[in-house]
């Protein structure tokens, strides 16, 4: 015999509101977080294959890109990522420039696997984030860098096209 609760739970079940299926709709972009104000101002660049072509795809610090990826599998990565990418994502290699040893971070409009290489090797991040809700950055991380030339690897995205951005870290 059904419970004498059933129509109740079926009532309350159809009148309680439903969740929002993914992210907040936004009323307007939100400002990304200090010293990347130019986040908003995207030049394109198509990404690079391998490591000696980023002479094509360069990322001035504090500018911002909207970047044209690449199939993973054509990609000729300079250190295997750290995390392996799922065969149909994409990714592609950047270089970039530090002049002052700091704190730099790198933004992305999409989830992806990140690398700084530099010498042949990964370097290590020191912070790893989100950006503010609605700013269109959906993934922070950073590293402490010294003056020179650096690669960056992206690996694993879904979309072939995200907004990128390497920049110094306020103090």
């Amino acid at each position: 015999m059904p419970s004498p609760l059933v129509p109740l739970m079926l009532a309350l079940a159809q009148a309680a509101p439903m969740a929002p299926a993914g992210p907040p709709a936004c009323a307007a972009p939100v400002a990304p977080p200090g010293g990347m104000g130019g986040w908003s101002k995207m030049a394109p660049v198509a990404a690079a294959v391998r490591a000696g072509e980023v002479g094509k795809a360069l990322l001035p610090i504090g500018s911002s890109a909207r970047a044209t990826l690449l199939p993973i599998g054509q990609i000729d990565f300079a250190v295997p990522p750290a995390r392996t990418p799922a065969a149909e994502s994409g990714g592609g290699l950047f270089g970039f420039a530090v002049t002052t040893p700091g704190r730099y971070r790198v933004a992305l409009g999409s989830a992806a696997w990140i690398d700084v290489v530099r010498n042949g090797r990964s370097l290590p991040s020191v912070a790893h984030g989100h950006g503010p809700v609605c700013s269109g950055i959906r993934k922070m991380v950073d590293f402490d860098l010294q003056p020179g030339r650096y690669l960056l690897q992206i690996a694993g995205t879904e979309p072939l096209s995200t907004g990128v951005m390497v920049s110094a870290v306020p103090k």
